[in-house]
């Protein structure tokens, strides 16, 4: 269970302290509690420099050398402690010098000051503080409470994997369940895709040595947890991640003994959706899986056209307008849904001819087009793609732009690939920043002769005439609700000030890029 500073100041060792600097930080998690009385800097960050503990001391390796406290409360904020605790000798929060409060609160380390004349003796502390951290709150253990009322509540969920999506969303953690192949049956990925995906393959490394006992695995910094479970006598591996390491081992394994009674109690049967999990492992990146599902889905490499993600779509309607181009025998689709979120692979159609690679994409697009009719809904999809290998780049490309690229054309509802690869490319720019970022923000220089006002509605009417209304000065006048007249008069004026002619169909791409990067530097603000 995750004990953060704030939880420690409620027990009872700490009744009479005070909170003097860092207070913004008093949800910092503490793992460990350590003496620290060290003579010097380094010797200091040395003891009691680790992530997440919480350092006791009375800086009487330093109790005359303020400067040297201020640098020792510097460094170990760097190195990531939780909170530091301090015995001041006069036992007056009054002693501390400001100096050291003043470094503390700048450093965002949460500074606790013992003032209420209690000796130095910090075995209260620390024995309280750990008894915390190994063993919580275990008489009122929320995760396995709140698990048992959803894993067992037959009155409100229909199927076991229901009721195992809101145990795991509600309590924040991750289970997927895999045949003894390693091959997902079911899965709630709440966070972490990535993880799961790395915790897959590095659970097939350690599957010959799984016993009764769970295996524990940390994959970039999350903690996964490896058991077998038997289900009609065939032998499966159930995986759970605990995505913000709230929970202790002991509380993970009563947690996967419930998960397994309630597999029992709802009589559940694996029965894999290898088309779904097709999607899964493209969605995950995990092209290899990909490749073995393949053959089992019934999917041929040649035949993936499109991968789309769509948001806030309602799933009959859109399900119903889906059938309708399936049954023209033009497209096949493979589409998960959960809640308001739609994932898909878009497949050639049997009546689909050879050759007819450009009717294929008029009919995703059309389809695209038919499915956006409901105002809400956006749909981010790239299409004319290669075989498995495009699939999963598709997929990666729109993991990575779609929470972005709606700042940038707020007036559309499909994206394709060139959009997003837009978006990417700004995203790349904008991380690497330097003279990179300065050479496509310089192109937008001249409008600073302006006036403010003036130079804003220039950049507004240049914005929406390029990234929304497709260079046409009629669709810019209806976007900004002002007459085509004064479009053509301010880019008459934009032309003059770029020295560029930007009317018609000639696109600027490096222009381009530098109102795309404007728009998401906008959004960030």
């Amino acid at each position: 269970m995750k004990v953060t500073v704030r939880d420690c100041l409620q027990l009872d060792s700490f009744r009479n302290c005070i909170v003097v600097a860092g207070e913004r930080k008093m949800e910092n998690r503490v793992k460990a509690v350590s003496v620290m009385d060290a003579a010097d800097v380094a010797q200091a960050v040395k003891c009691s420099g680790s992530e997440g503990m919480m350092a006791l001391t009375t800086f009487a390796g330093m109790k005359d050398d303020i400067e040297m406290q201020c640098e020792t409360i510097k460094s170990l904020a760097v190195s990531g402690i939780a909170a530091m605790v301090y015995f001041p000798r006069e036992m007056d929060v009054k002693s501390v010098d400001k100096d050291v409060i003043s470094a503390a609160d700048e450093a965002g380390l949460p500074f606790i000051v013992m003032a209420g004349g209690e000796s130095c003796d910090y075995s209260n502390i620390i024995s309280e503080v750990m008894e915390r951290v190994l063993y919580g709150n275990n008489f009122k253990n929320s995760l396995i409470n709140n698990t048992i009322f959803h894993l067992l509540n037959f009155e409100k969920y229909v199927s076991f994997q229901q009721a195992l999506h809101e145990a795991a969303v509600s309590n924040d953690f991750q289970v997927v369940l895999l045949s003894e192949e390693f091959n997902p049956v079911f899965a709630v990925e709440t966070r972490h895709q990535t993880t799961i995906n790395e915790a897959i393959r590095r659970g097939k490394e350690v599957a010959l040595n799984l016993g009764n006992l769970y295996s524990l695995i940390e994959i970039e910094g999350v903690l996964t947890y490896w058991g077998l479970v038997n289900i009609n006598n065939d032998k499966h591996y159930l995986c759970i991640v605990d995505n913000e390491d709230n929970y202790s081992a002991g509380e993970i394994t009563k947690l996967a003994e419930i998960i397994e009674l309630a597999i029992g109690m709802w009589k559940y049967t694996p029965e894999r959706d290898a088309k779904a999990e097709l999607v899964k492992s493209l969605m995950r990146g995990n092209k290899s899986l990909a490749y073995s599902l393949r053959e089992e889905a019934g999917v041929k490499a040649g035949d993936i056209i499109s991968v789309f993600y769509a948001k806030h779509i309602e799933t009959r309607q859109s399900d119903e307008v889906i059938d309708r181009f399936v049954k023209k025998g033009l497209i096949d689709v493979i589409k998960i849904a959960e809640e308001d979120e739609s994932y898909a692979l878009i497949l050639k159609g049997s009546n689909f001819k050879d050759g007819e690679d450009n009717l294929d994409k008029a009919v995703c697009l059309e389809l695209f087009d038919t499915l956006k009719e409901n105002k809400s809904v956006r749909i981010f999809h790239v299409t004319g793609i290669d075989g498995i290998e495009g699939a999963g780049d598709g997929f990666r490309l729109i993991g990575e732009t779609w929470a972005f690229v709606e700042s940038i054309f707020p007036y559309k509802r499909v994206f394709s690939k060139y959009e997003l690869a837009l978006v990417a490319g700004c995203i790349n720019i904008q991380v690497q920043g330097g003279h990179l970022k300065k050479n496509f923000m310089d192109l937008l220089d001249p409008f600073r002769k302006e006036g403010d006002n003036k130079a804003r509605q220039l950049l507004e009417t240049l914005e929406t005439f390029v990234l929304d209304a497709g260079m046409n000065s009629g669709k810019t006048s209806e976007f900004m609700g002002i007459h085509t007249n004064t479009v053509q008069y301010r880019l008459k004026k934009i032309n003059e000030i770029l020295g560029a002619e930007i009317t018609g169909n000639r696109v600027l791409p490096g222009l381009t890029i530098a109102l795309a990067l404007r728009r998401l530097e906008d959004t960030a603000k």
